[in-house]
């Protein structure tokens, strides 16, 4: 029996490590309490009539009490729904992204639904993963390799097509031509204070957008940590907290979110028009007890500059955009 315990332990360890690198698949193994992960599949139709957020995940509370969930927020009806389910059910696959809730199946190529008014199949495909490599897995960077962060975020696709249809009480819709963008939080807690804002749907199909603005703890301090990226045509430029992007300016007001970067090469400026929000589950300590609100409906302008040759190379509005703010969010104005 000690041998199988020390061989389970050993195993998990080794899976840990790998998931490091591979920031889409499961990283809880071995974690009992205070922990959560959760997929975030955005999914649009190609009329944009219809635009839902999908997110399966499990949750652990610091006494040990566990759930698994999928979480559905209809984004043009301002309409959520928060499906539990016995942490049994929640069955990860080691090594890659492909988890199993009861009756529901969730990888990085598709989706199988099976929830009381949400059923169907859709398929992913010219996914676009945010950069990865040895020293740098992921947009957490160097900072995956921290083992205290309060939550880890990790990009699965920037932007990819849909086919597919589902059936939402009882109306089909169709995705087929349909946009996709794919994402993921583990840890324990959401920050205190955050602005999250996505869309990939520009004017020009080749560009996708996201940023991100968040209280970040630090030991016995904390820091304002800021990622943005913007896809073109298959070229991610990135704006991050360690490849030394400066966060120049960051306001925020129930009608709009304004931010200003830039990293060595480029100037971002980003303006986001805040629209009604629907109030979704979130982690605390580990369990879905906190609410934040999400909108996806919003736009957002965003206007990219060559600072050597002082060129404007992209200037457009991302329509059916998700955008949150959350928490004590004054802390993040500059």
């Amino acid at each position: 029996m000690f041998n199988l315990i020390l061989n389970i332990l050993k195993l998990n360890q080794l899976l840990k490590i790998h998931a490091i690198w591979n920031p889409h698949v499961y990283h809880g193994w071995g974690r009992d309490k205070k922990f959560f992960e959760g997929w975030y599949y955005k999914i649009v139709d190609n009329s944009q009539n219809n635009a839902f957020a999908i997110i399966p995940g499990i949750a652990m509370d610091e006494n040990g009490k566990k759930q698994s969930f999928i979480q559905v927020l209809d984004g043009k009806n301002l309409k959520a729904d928060y499906f539990k389910f016995d942490s049994k059910e929640f069955k990860p696959t080691p090594k890659k992204h492909d988890l199993h809730i009861a009756e529901n199946h969730f990888s990085m190529t598709n989706i199988s639904l099976n929830l009381p008014n949400l059923k169907g199949k859709l398929h992913f495909k010219n996914l676009s993963p945010w950069s990865n490599s040895f020293l740098s897995p992921g947009i957490m960077g160097p900072y995956s390799f921290v083992p205290f962060m309060e939550c880890y975020h990790g990009i699965i696709s920037m932007n990819h097509n849909i086919e597919g249809n589902l059936v939402y009480n009882g109306k089909q819709i169709s995705f087929n031509n349909g946009k996709g963008y794919m994402e993921k939080d583990w840890g324990h807690s959401f920050p205190k204070a955050y602005v999250w804002m996505q869309s990939n749907h520009f004017s020009n199909s080749g560009v996708s957008f996201k940023s991100s603005v968040a209280i970040i703890p630090w030991l016995k301090s904390s820091f304002i940590g800021h990622i943005a990226g913007v896809l073109m045509d298959g070229k991610l430029i990135e704006f991050t907290t360690y490849n030394g992007t400066k966060l120049i300016s960051c306001k925020i007001s129930q009608k709009e979110v304004s931010i200003v970067m830039e990293n060595r090469l480029f100037l971002i400026k980003i303006t986001a028009l805040r629209e009604l929000a629907t109030t979704l589950a979130a982690p605390i300590s580990g369990f879905m007890d906190g609410r934040i609100d999400e909108s996806m409906k919003a736009r957002i302008k965003v206007k990219l500059i060559d600072k050597k040759s002082k060129k404007i190379i992209l200037n457009d509005i991302g329509e059916s955009a998700g955008i949150e703010v959350a928490g004590d969010f004054e802390k993040l104005i500059k």
